[in-house]
């Protein structure tokens, strides 16, 4: 059962719900958006999947899990442009193997070959290579409404700390936008969303998405997205969620979204404490952010709605983002490896920066056994 306290008026904790509702929308809504302008992928389709995996896991879990895009996969195709089939390839192979991974059970052998370390630096670099694409490909094209949106993060920033508010920050600078969209293209016409269709990429783009792709965020999505989530669902609703049971739900999302013009989603432990934070106590919640995320799609159906959107709030929603990525990042207990990971992954990516940190990571490990072995 969601967890809730009966003796809350109903209508009480429908608006909690509703706030904690776009929780997660700092992470969901500029990620998708970027994706959008930077790659060309249909923005309600992905805001269609989205929703829907939002009820969905409104009504199976009961609780606020959350839903959203696959940071490393959505920051290299931001940085890169790349195609909305290179995109589906690595949603499709990251989907195929957590579903193999949750049926066969090995996230306890996951959590024995991953050091967090690594997983530090995958975050840390993700942080980086955000900042480095919204300042210029977002941010000092559209400076104005980017002063805006800072004003915005601060206004709330601030209020927060004096006022039991929820931080709407993103949902208001989101709002904004679109205020200014209807202003300069007059409010949208009638579109409906693109019914989804079959999408099979090409093996030069299976290939291409797991070299560059799958490396990074596989250890991400295993150890953020699923163990760590695992745990702070145990820590604030005392409810056991076994992690095999969630890498499941993140392959059926991941699979079925890229499958038919979705962007691949996830879980996420960070989105987790943004809802619960916000005020989610329940799956309905999920629903209603699913709904909001609907509403939100079929406005941006209308293709001059979108392009008149000012593209300096996206910038500073991936840095928003960015910053939280970072503070989780910097949380490690080996500087080195990290560090080292971070700055490969903005020099020569995240696959490269990811397979230098994990194979430091095991050396250092082998050279602390061996090293205590001898001693014995």
């Amino acid at each position: 059962m969601p967890v809730s306290d009966q003796s809350v008026p109903r209508y009480s904790y429908f608006l909690s719900e509703l706030a904690g509702s776009a929780g997660n929308f700092g992470t969901v809504l500029p990620l998708l958006f970027a994706v959008s302008v930077s790659c060309g992928m249909n923005i309600s389709l992905m805001l269609l999947w989205a929703a829907a995996w939002y009820i969905i896991t409104g009504l199976y879990y009961r609780i606020p899990i959350p839903v959203e895009p696959l940071k490393a996969v959505g920051a290299i195709a931001i940085a890169e442009s790349v195609t909305p089939h290179l995109i589906a390839a690595s949603g499709i192979v990251m989907g195929i193997i957590c579903l193999c991974i949750g049926f066969f059970g090995w996230m306890d052998r996951v959590r024995q070959i991953i050091p967090e370390p690594v997983i530090r630096g995958v975050q840390l670099g993700l942080a980086l290579i955000f900042i480095k694409s919204a300042i210029p490909g977002f941010i000092l094209p559209d400076i104005p409404f980017a002063l805006i949106s800072v004003g915005i993060v601060a206004g709330f920033l601030i209020s927060t700390r004096f006022v039991k508010i929820p931080d709407l920050s993103a949902l208001t600078i989101i709002i904004s936008g679109f205020i200014v969209a209807f202003l300069s293209a007059g409010f949208p016409t009638f579109i409906s969303i693109p019914v989804p269709n079959l999408q099979i990429p090409s093996p030069e783009d299976f290939f291409n998405a797991t070299i560059h792709f799958v490396p990074p965020q596989l250890p991400l999505t295993l150890t953020n997205a699923i163990l760590a989530t695992s745990l702070l669902a145990h820590d604030l609703f005392k409810r056991e969620m076994n992690p095999d049971k969630i890498c499941k739900t993140v392959g059926m999302m991941s699979l079925s979204a890229s499958l038919f013009g979705g962007f691949p989603m996830c879980h996420g432990a960070g989105g987790l404490a943004a809802h619960y934070r916000f005020g989610a106590r329940g799956g309905l919640s999920l629903i209603l952010g699913g709904i909001l995320l609907f509403l939100i799609g079929i406005l941006c159906a209308d293709p001059e709605i979108t392009d008149a959107l000012p593209v300096g709030m996206f910038g500073v929603l991936l840095i928003v983002v960015a910053v939280e990525l970072a503070k989780h990042g910097l949380k490690t207990d080996n500087y080195w490896i990290t560090g080292l990971i971070a700055v490969l992954a903005v020099l020569f990516g995240l696959a490269i920066g990811f397979c230098a940190g994990l194979i430091l990571a095991w050396i250092l490990i082998y050279r602390k056994e061996h090293l205590k072995t001898r001693q014995q």
